[in-house]
């Protein structure tokens, strides 16, 4: 059966987030029935908002802990973060490309996340002896026969810890490449600019760092972030970030360059000149937003503790609508397929939650409409 709830939060954003994507955030979502698409809050011209069409269908079962979904040429690649192997979804088994060599494993450490480098490369983000770190592969072979190469370190010295790791990482439509980190259990890091923790970092392909980012010399995007897990982009260039709160508040929010999102200062809406609000926040037991994903005009975000695929329209991003409540187990990241469909990473096997259901962890993948 088919979950689905909505919600609606006070929305609070500083003026510098409301001038980005020139979209009006007003009003709430209504109840959507599950075999009905979620009426359209698009301007003209823009994109409409997409739901989940159905239940989703298996693509493959039995991966450990996996953490992110990359498309290097044509295949599937994910990443387990307690094996450090990156897999290869080949009809309906894995196999495994390769293992990314000096992961650090333990609580939140390890292998996290990956991102194509066109279609011989990969991005992936782990944590290594000297902290966290930034890698490019080669990616050699066929779709069923693909081998890693040598990494060529890209950032490294990332503080790490057991937990807060942040981890995700994508290439931005600018064709930059853009690394979350969190604040390694330190929270005074994240609105120190010096460190890399707490921070969403923007680099060149090849390491460096770009003319345009918003401080001199720096890596440093946006800072004031605790943990954050999910960064994806809409078709007008809003970058959209998940963020996990302490004890009160989960965050989405809406990045802009050089922006200060307030942690540890401020958890969630604190209405404040100095910080940037999150256009959406949840109680922390009906979230743990991780992975995050837009397709067409809608966000979807991946729900840890919460147990739900939220979609979140890009027209108004006070509103969400919950799929799959309690369904799937704990959810760790969503991605937009290259077919336009959505496909689900579930995380039942990482020693949290309520333990692995049957075929855990899995890929699935449903339309959406």
């Amino acid at each position: 059966m088919l979950a689905v709830r909505t919600s609606s939060r006070r929305l609070g954003v500083a003026l510098a987030a409301l001038a980005v994507g020139g979209f009006v955030l007003a009003g709430c979502a209504g109840s959507v029935s599950p075999s009905s698409s979620a009426p359209s809050t698009s301007e003209p011209g823009e994109s409409a908002a997409v739901v989940p069409q159905g239940e989703p269908a298996t693509v493959a079962a039995d991966l450990a802990a996996p953490w992110s979904v990359a498309v290097v040429g044509g295949a599937v690649l994910v990443s387990e973060r307690d094996t450090g192997d990156i897999r290869e979804i080949v009809g309906d088994s894995t196999r495994v490309v390769g293992t990314v060599p000096g992961v650090v494993f333990g609580g939140e450490g390890g292998l996290l996340g990956v991102a194509a480098d066109g279609d011989d490369g990969l991005f992936v983000s782990s944590t290594g002896p000297d902290g966290n770190r930034v890698q490019r592969f080669d990616v050699s072979g066929a779709p069923g026969s693909l081998a890693l190469g040598d990494a060529e370190t890209l950032l490294d010295g990332i503080p790490s810890a057991r937990t807060h790791n942040g981890g995700r990482i994508a290439i931005g439509p600018d064709g930059m490449l853009y690394v979350t980190t969190g604040d390694a259990n330190v929270p005074d890091l994240a609105q120190d600019r010096d460190s890399l923790a707490g921070k969403i970092l923007r680099m060149t392909p090849e390491g460096a760092v770009p003319a345009d980012n918003p401080f001199p010399d720096s890596f440093v995007y946006s800072y004031g972030h605790r943990n954050p897990q999910g960064i994806a982009w809409a078709e007008d260039g809003t970058l959209f970030a998940s963020e996990f709160g302490q004890n009160t508040w989960d965050e989405l929010n809406i990045i802009t360059p050089g922006a200060n999102y307030g942690w540890p200062v401020v958890e969630g809406q604190g209405d404040g000149a100095d910080f940037v609000d999150p256009v959406q926040q949840w109680a922390t037991a009906e979230a743990s937003p991780s992975g995050i994903a837009v397709i067409e005009g809608t966000v979807f975000i991946a729900n840890l503790r919460g147990e739900r695929v939220r979609a979140v329209p890009v027209a108004d991003p006070s509103t969400a609508t919950e799929f799959y409540v309690g369904e799937l187990g704990r959810i760790r990241d969503v991605v937009a397929a290259p077919d336009g469909d959505l496909w689900i990473l579930t995380s039942n096997t990482d020693g949290r939650g309520s333990g692995p259901r049957d075929g855990d962890d899995r890929l699935l993948t449903v339309a959406v409409g």
